[in-house]
């Protein structure tokens, strides 16, 4: 697997912004400025429905049943990779701890696997446990055709397909978003566990505990 250079990250994170045609302008480590909701979000409007199937077997629809309506944060992983993907899902197992009972209430985390094939439900209930996720964090699989699909329409894509085919480029970025005010915004997967938080929040207008 080779390295992945700053450079690399900052091209990913581009390239998801730029992908999903983001309602939102944002830069690392400042506050996003959004524009005004709109009836359907630009990211509801290219979401295929499609099926997918999370860590317990159940089959479920990717935009009616986890995205629609609700605060999310996405991202990409598989379960064997051992260099990039073991230090981002610690820090979003951080994330998740510091929302609190929040996940699975009014934000919803979801990790999506590069590597279907390999990546069973039975493999990411495994992955989910090793990695204390609780309620509210869904590890998704699929067709390779259906999570190939998901891949490049979230924007998790590089214009260069030799670095496109290398699955350890697009394991970098955390996508977030709040789906019913067209707010949608990308950072780091290992941006400090608590920005991340502060960034989400930024994304609802409602009242919530200070964040720690």
């Amino acid at each position: 697997m080779s390295k992945m250079t700053s450079r690399q990250l900052l091209t990913g994170l581009a390239m998801v912004l730029a992908g999903i045609v983001l309602a939102s302008h944002a830069t690392l480590a400042q506050t996003p400025t959004f524009a005004p909701a709109r009836r359907q979000s630009v990211m509801s409007a290219r979401l295929p429905d499609v099926e997918v199937i999370t860590q317990d077997g159940n089959k479920v629809r990717f935009y009616e049943d986890l995205i629609k309506g609700k605060i999310v944060l996405i991202n990409f992983f598989y379960a064997d990779c051992e260099k990039f993907c073991p230090p981002m899902t610690a820090n979003l197992a951080k994330v998740q701890k510091l929302l609190g009972d929040r996940v699975g209430k009014d934000i919803f985390m979801y990790s999506l696997t590069l590597k279907p094939q390999h990546d069973s439900a039975e493999v990411l209930k495994h992955y989910a446990h090793m990695n204390n996720a609780q309620p509210g964090w869904q590890f998704l699989t699929g067709t390779p055709e259906v999570m190939e699909n998901l891949r490049r329409t979230l924007g998790f894509i590089d214009p260069d397909p030799v670095v496109d085919a290398d699955t350890s480029t697009h394991i970098g970025i955390v996508l977030y978003g709040n789906d019913t005010l067209n707010r949608w915004s990308a950072c780091p997967a290992l941006t400090k566990a608590s920005e991340i938080v502060r960034s989400i929040s930024w994304l609802d207008p409602g009242p919530h505990e200070p964040i720690p």
